[in-house]
């Protein structure tokens, strides 16, 4: 079997892509001997550790989404500075260009996954609910009934993702910019947000 541990082959591995891919130009090739290439190894080896190319992107997909919700949980705990603040700076993170690369190997990733393939079938729910809580908790804090945080939360991920997938397909920055700040203030519960900070 692959070695699964934390500081085992396949963990510096992909330590070595998920850097490399961060750091990827947006013409870029993500081919696994391209992959194999930038981190100093071979496809073969990361076949071996990781099934396939699909098997790596899932497994980079994953690690750039618990990171992103990680960041996601640091701002909300950030009491130094307003709330919607916070918001904006997430949303500029989201959609900088530099994540270009990351963005399209996202949707990618959940096209390939939507295929309904075995080695993909915990990860379509991990993409929903990894970020389900983190909004839930960013729709208390802005005053939404208990029954309806849930509901809320589903809103705000899917406005985001809906929003990033016009900007890969687009590469429109300026236009989605626009639509995304439309939704920041007509979206009755950030409105309270916005009535904060002036």
């Amino acid at each position: 079997m692959p070695d699964t541990a934390q500081d085992g082959p396949r963990e510096r591995l992909l330590a070595a892509v998920l850097e490399h891919i961060r750091r990827a130009r947006p013409e870029e090739e993500i081919s696994l001997r391209a992959l194999a290439a930038a981190t100093g190894t071979s496809h073969r080896m990361l076949v071996y550790h990781f099934g396939s190319r699909e098997g790596l992107l899932i497994e980079v997909v994953r690690r750039f989404e618990a990171e992103q919700c990680g960041r996601m949980r640091a701002l909300l705990a950030d009491e130094t500075r307003p709330l919607l603040a916070r918001l904006q700076e997430m949303w500029r993170d989201f959609a900088d260009p530099a994540a270009g690369p990351r963005e399209r190997l996202f949707f990618e990733v959940f096209a390939y996954a939507l295929q309904g393939r075995d080695d993909t079938r915990s990860f379509l729910p991990e993409l929903v609910e990894a970020w389900l809580a983190p909004l839930a908790e960013l729709a208390e804090r802005v005053g939404v009934d208990p029954t309806e945080r849930r509901a809320a939360a589903g809103v705000l991920l899917a406005v985001t993702r809906g929003l990033l997938m016009s900007l890969v397909a687009t590469g429109n920055l300026r236009e989605v910019e626009a639509a995304m700040q439309h939704f920041l203030a007509n979206y009755a519960p950030l409105q309270r947000l916005a009535g904060a900070a002036g």
